[in-house]
């Protein structure tokens, strides 16, 4: 057996940056990624964001990469929440997210600031922090 721990801090939007996770639903949304993570053997810690986006710190397993994870939490619960007619207009996740390795010492810290995305955006916006993860992180911006 392998023993793996790698903890990945990922961001994802909502296509065209579109409010879709009111407080009626994101906490619906956020308790049925959880779910549907555990039963594909995904490892979610810590979720939560706003109107047009969600952070989520996780554990990867031994055998699956990244992109095929994150195509896994994005596309499942798209399926999930345009099945469940949550949102008046169809679902859809951007395409594009972000996604930085985190040690165990910045655990604790990156909880915090997933947690406490509700008071962070008052002052910044999704854009904005976007782009200020893409910057500290020194990837490419796309525009």
């Amino acid at each position: 057996m392998s023993y793996v721990r790698v903890w990945i801090h990922a961001v994802w939007g909502t296509k065209n940056r579109h409010p879709y996770l009111t407080k009626e639903i994101k906490q619906q949304v956020i308790d049925h990624i959880k779910e549907n993570a555990k039963s594909k053997g995904l490892f979610p810690d810590t979720i939560n964001g706003h109107t047009e986006h969600l952070h989520c710190l996780m554990a990867l397993n031994a055998d699956t990469s990244i992109s095929k994870t994150l195509q896994l939490l994005k596309g499942e619960s798209a399926f999930w929440i345009n099945r469940q007619k949550l949102t008046p207009e169809k679902f859809e996740w951007a395409d594009e997210y972000f996604a930085a390795s985190v040690s165990e010492s910045a655990l604790d810290k990156v909880r915090a600031y997933i947690l406490n995305q509700e008071e962070h955006h008052k002052t910044i916006s999704f854009a904005h922090e976007y782009e200020k993860f893409i910057s500290a992180f020194k990837f490419q911006s796309h525009g």
